[in-house]
């Protein structure tokens, strides 16, 4: 998922990359957006994609800044929401060897640091703690492995969507699943996407000086995962990881 990747998907954003503001129906992420939200603070919105975040921290803070790796996504929020005057859009590559960004007071990456790339992984998480001030405080998303292979297990066991009939991958294309798999890596409709464990989220955020408040599920139906999902399939659900954090 490199720049190029997201300048083509923009203008097809809302049919191809999963809604996780519409899919969150305890509200948990907005909970604790609100929960750190002041007048007084700046935001960044980290990977803020076509925008659709705007909405719920323009109103909440003093100065927004929209930063995304796609000026074709950035072009789409800035018409999306034109009533914001508070709102910065900035063209930032945050997986890139060097960074100037201005830190802010709070920051939400919202499913974000999905690259399959470990050393572009490495440069997002350093410049989490980069983008904000000191005692700066966090809220980030992203997608669970453990819920990852909870789903697969379940298409596999139960026969889910017809799984049995999946294309089996060429030994080539096998070894380097399982390489990925390693790595946490696995596919979203055809593209390598990182996947975290819970303890592994922890150490990394620790790692660059973050002190984690809250680990918590967000749980979303089965039909975001399933083309048609048996009746009796129910809780749990699958789900994405949300911590809370602040930089030191």
């Amino acid at each position: 998922m490199d720049r190029k990747y997201w300048e083509t998907i923009a203008p097809k954003y809302n049919e191809e990359i999963f809604d996780v503001l519409h899919n969150d129906t305890s509200g948990s992420i907005v909970t604790a957006i609100e929960e750190m939200a002041s007048p007084y603070k700046t935001m960044i919105d980290i990977g803020c994609a076509i925008g659709k975040w705007i909405p719920v921290l323009a109103p909440k803070f003093k100065h927004v800044i929209a930063a995304d790796i796609s000026a074709n996504n950035l072009q789409l929020a800035k018409e999306n929401f034109p009533e914001y005057e508070n709102v910065e859009y900035q063209r930032l590559d945050f997986s890139a060897d060097e960074l100037t960004v201005t830190p802010c007071d709070s920051a939400i990456c919202i499913n974000a640091i999905l690259t399959d790339s470990l050393e572009k992984r490495i440069n997002f998480f350093q410049s989490l703690s980069m983008c904000l001030n000191a005692g700066g405080e966090l809220v980030l998303v992203v997608p669970s492995l453990e819920s990852k292979l909870y789903t697969n297990i379940i298409a596999d066991r139960w026969n889910v969507d017809d799984a049995e009939n999946d294309e089996k991958p060429s030994p080539k294309n096998a070894i380097q699943q399982v390489s990925n798999i390693k790595q946490g890596v696995t596919n979203i409709d055809n593209v390598p996407t990182k996947h975290y464990l819970k303890e592994e989220l922890e150490l990394l955020l620790t790692l660059e000086g973050f002190e984690v408040n809250l680990m918590k599920k967000i749980n979303y139906n089965w039909n975001t995962e399933f083309h048609k999902p048996p009746k009796w399939l129910k809780d749990p659900y699958p789900w994405d990881w949300m911590c809370t954090a602040r930089k030191k």
